[in-house]
């Protein structure tokens, strides 16, 4: 018996709606996003006259680099457990480089998990989460295992040199949280970064048939700085120098809002200038091993097809205000670099002045993947700025840090703007600071009480306490 032709037409479109589309499917977007630990902005990029980083400069020459980017808590693990999960640090209550922010928030769904829920493979080599550095180096440290398929950790001898890295605060001062550096013997593939590198283009090569996000967590230029000598010889001391600051500018400002005490730890200007080489050398041995990474993208013809991401968990003060390293509200702390590259975008090799956030990341992956992020987030997708870096924009950034002990704790609260800072500390109980950027980009002179400006404070205020 002969089956009519219209059955037959509506079993193959009934087995055909049966059937999975991936065929179909628009190509997927590749991700690499790539983090630095403790970068601040300077960079050739950002206009920097004396930083090295040619391949950190030529990906923004590819890509949108944002110049007013900003961590929403200026110390590692609130920083990436922000990040990473899209929550502020009120959301995720993580304060502090102690607590997993599972502990909190059992039930987030992380930036790299919204990536697996949607077929990927998902994938970390070196710090992501929070390491404690160096001591976890080579460890999971304090990762997040649901984020991952494949975790690497490599080590070098940067772990095996310790003994040999110069302490500026004293022999008993903690490697991880003090001016030190080490000019390193060897290669740069010996070191941890370089094994970082090496273990990522080894991924990328692994990965490359299928849908991929891989993140590559460098370490440097994070204390102990350690690169390579053939870098400190990039920047003789002769050639460097430490800020020149107008005298009595810190009079105004609260104590609450300075982390360094006494201010430049008391060290001569010649210590000064042997760390701020280390920190210069290791960003320039940290850009080198980037751009092996960016070369492997591009020898796998994979450029065209991936999105890249170039941040740093947050700022590094280099003796701005008598500061040293981070947990400040300052410029130097709470800025961050931001660079998104989208293959043949048309906004590519522009500058976007926006004030943007890290909380924004999860937002704007998802959206330029084409995936559906979990409700809740608390950023904002920046594609619009990526499609017209100087699209309209009013969404301001937001950071936090705590001060105190756990008797007498209390917060310190930034909102930026793209022409106005205005900080409040115990909620303006222990003081306040406004600064100018468009007279005052170096925050020189805080305005908080000067008549002539309590209009802008009464603004920033609101700013700073409405619900974000």
């Amino acid at each position: 018996m002969s089956i009519p032709c219209h059955w037959l037409l509506a079993l193959a479109v009934a087995m055909g709606a049966a059937a999975p589309t991936h065929a179909a499917d628009p190509a997927k977007l590749n991700v690499l996003f790539i983090v630095s630990d403790d970068l601040n902005t300077r960079l050739g990029c950002y206009g920097d006259p004396v930083v090295k980083s040619p391949n950190i400069d030529r990906l923004a020459s590819k890509g949108v680099r944002f110049d007013r980017a900003y961590c929403q808590y200026p110390l590692c693990n609130p920083s990436r457990a922000s990040f990473l999960t899209g929550l502020r640090p009120d959301t995720i209550r993580i304060y502090e480089n102690a607590t997993q922010f599972r502990k909190n928030a059992p039930d987030a769904v992380s930036l790299p998990q919204t990536f697996q829920k949607n077929g990927y493979f998902v994938g970390r080599i070196g710090k992501l989460y929070h390491y404690g550095v160096p001591a976890q180096i080579g460890t999971d440290g304090m990762d997040d295992p649901p984020s991952w398929q494949k975790v690497i950790n490599p080590k070098g001898r940067d772990k095996d040199d310790e003994m040999d890295v110069v302490k500026l605060q004293g022999e008993k001062s903690p490697l991880g949280a003090s001016l030190c550096y080490l000019s390193a013997k060897g290669s740069d593939e010996e070191q941890t970064d370089g094994k970082i590198a090496d273990a990522t283009i080894k991924l990328l090569e692994e990965k490359k048939d299928k849908p991929f996000f891989i993140a590559c967590g460098f370490f440097r230029p994070h204390v102990p700085c350690v690169a390579p000598k053939k870098y400190f010889d990039m920047y003789p001391t002769s050639k460097l120098a430490l800020p020149k600051e107008p005298d009595g500018h810190l009079d105004a400002v609260p104590k609450a809002a300075f982390t360094t005490t006494p201010l430049n730890y008391g060290l001569k200007p010649d210590q000064l200038l042997d760390f701020t080489q280390g920190y210069f050398a290791s960003v320039s041995f940290m850009d080198a091993q980037v751009g092996r990474v960016l070369e492997a993208l591009e020898r796998l013809k994979l450029a065209d097809n991936t999105v890249v991401v170039f941040i740093s968990d947050h700022g590094w003060a280099l003796g701005e205000h008598g500061q040293w390293q981070k947990r400040l509200l300052f410029e130097e702390s709470a800025r961050v670099p931001f660079i998104v590259s989208m293959p043949k975008a048309k906004g590519n090799g522009k500058v976007s002045g926006r004030t943007v956030e890290l909380v924004d990341l999860h937002s704007t992956l998802a959206d330029l993947c084409g995936l559906k992020p979990p409700a809740g987030l608390d950023g904002k997708s920046l594609k619009p700025l990526l499609d017209d870096p100087q699209a309209a924009w009013d969404k301001p950034a937001y950071t936090q840090v705590t001060r105190g002990n756990a008797k007498n704790e209390f917060m310190g609260r930034s909102v930026r703007t793209e022409r106005w800072r205005y900080s409040e500390w115990d909620g303006g109980k222990q003081g306040a600071e406004l600064y100018d950027h468009d007279n005052d980009p170096k925050e020189y002179k805080n305005l908080a009480k000067d008549p002539k400006f309590a209009a802008t404070v009464e603004q920033m205020q609101k700013l700073l306490h409405k619900d974000r």
